[in-house]
Formats: structure tokens, C-alpha cells, sequence
């Protein structure tokens, strides 16, 4: 049966992974954290932090409407090769792996929110990348998936303490993991480990409290 979690997206949610328990998934070993469901518990569309233990792994799948990751801690494998901290995949509609992890790892993982085969796959070491200016001071980016077709942008953000930006509109809605530092606006403060939804159309002027870096996902949520 249908179960909801953060499933009206014409609100803004707010979850603090630090403050949640772990609960246990389908496969031995590998724990989560939900912070959105919507649709059946197993077959929907959610967002999670997902840990392995050392050794485990998930059997063979596919990935109905895609698959978004971030490694936050730890190093992820699957049949493509073994992916350290700050590795980022998109891997499109119908994509089958048998992911796992030999030594452990931490996750960031988006599920069933990029229909369409014709996407293409997208594996990326942001350890590698460099660094682009963003658009003020304090503020730096990599863009980790921007597809035309697709209404998404997400981008690893990276800001001073003490920047402010400017009060802005998010037309198309915005997500923000903090992956560290601390954050503030008018609707409250954001530690690591928290995420945040802000619906289309919402307005909001963060100031950066520390240093940060964020997984920011902006232009895809209904308005």
C-alpha cells in the first residue's frame, strides 16, 4: 500500500539526518534513512541516506525511472569499478547493477526521479573536477548533472561563513543536503546531515554561519 513521507511537494520539509534512527532495508547489511517517499515503501520514489556494512551488497537490479548517487564516506562498487568519496552517479532508466561495498560505505541516494531512457548516464570523481567560480563572491561549484531536455540541475556547492546570498526565487523548487558546515534562513538553521526541500515558486535568502559544502538540486519539482 501507498505510504508518504514528505510526499506534498507544494511544502517545504526539513529532515536532520543526525537526529534519525537507521532502519533496515531489503538487504542484509545495508541500513537507511528516509527522507521522502512517496508511492509503495519498496517501489516508490524516495530519497535516503543509505549505509553497507562491510561486505554487503544488494543481488542484480534494475533501476525503474534512474538512480541518482553521491558517496559521502567510504568506497561504493559496482560491475562498472570501485568509487571513493565524492564519486556522483546518474544512471538513467533501466540501468542494472549489483552494487556493494567491501569496506563500507555512506551514501546520499535519489530513486525513481529521472524517467526516461534517453538520458544519458553520468558517472563522475568530483575529487577531480576543479572548482568553478560561482555567482558571488565566497561561493564556488561543480555542476554534476545539467541535461538538455531535462528541467534538473544539480550542482556540489561550495561556501565561506559569512556569505549571504540574495533573497531568490526557486521556480522550479530547490533540494539542499548539507554534507557540512551550517546554514540559516528565514524558515531556520540547517547542520550537517540535514536536508531540505523548498517548493516551486518558494523564496528564501541563506546566509552561510561556516563553511559549507551542500548537494543542491534546483528545477525539477512541480508547481
Amino acid at each position: 500500500m501507498p505510504q508518504g513521507l514528505n510526499d506534498d511537494f507544494s511544502e517545504r520539509a526539513v529532515m536532520n539526518t543526525a537526529e534519525m534512527d537507521w532502519t533496515e532495508s531489503p538487504a542484509k547489511g545495508v541500513w537507511r534513512k528516509r527522507l521522502e517517499l512517496s508511492g509503495p515503501a519498496e517501489a516508490g520514489r524516495v530519497t535516503s541516506l543509505v549505509r553497507y556494512e562491510p561486505g554487503s551488497h544488494f543481488p542484480p537490479h534494475e533501476h525503474p525511472d534512474g538512480e541518482e548517487v553521491l558517496v559521502l564516506d567510504g568506497t561504493f562498487s559496482d560491475d562498472t569499478g570501485d568509487y571513493s568519496v565524492g564519486s556522483y552517479f546518474l544512471n538513467p532508466d533501466g540501468f542494472r547493477h549489483a552494487p556493494g561495498s567491501e569496506d563500507g560505505c555512506l551514501l546520499f541516494v535519489k530513486l525513481r526521479q529521472y524517467p526516461g531512457k534517453r538520458r544519458k548516464h553520468v558517472a563522475l570523481r568530483t575529487d577531480e573536477m576543479d572548482w568553478e567560480d560561482g555567482s558571488m563572491e565566497g561561493m564556488r561549484i561543480k555542476t554534476l548533472y545539467a541535461e538538455e531536455g531535462h528541467p534538473e540541475r544539480v550542482l556540489l556547492i561550495e561556501a565561506k561563513a559569512g556569505t549571504d546570498f540574495p533573497e531568490h526565487t526557486h521556480d522550479g523548487g530547490e533540494e539542499i543536503f548539507l554534507i557540512r558546515g551550517r546554514l540559516a534562513d528565514q524558515f531556520g538553521e540547517l547542520t550537517a546531515g540535514s536536508w531540505a526541500r523548498y517548493p516551486a515558486g518558494s523564496k528564501h535568502a541563506p546566509r552561510v554561519l561556516e563553511d559549507s559544502l551542500a548537494y543542491v538540486k534546483a528545477g525539477h519539482l512541480p508547481g
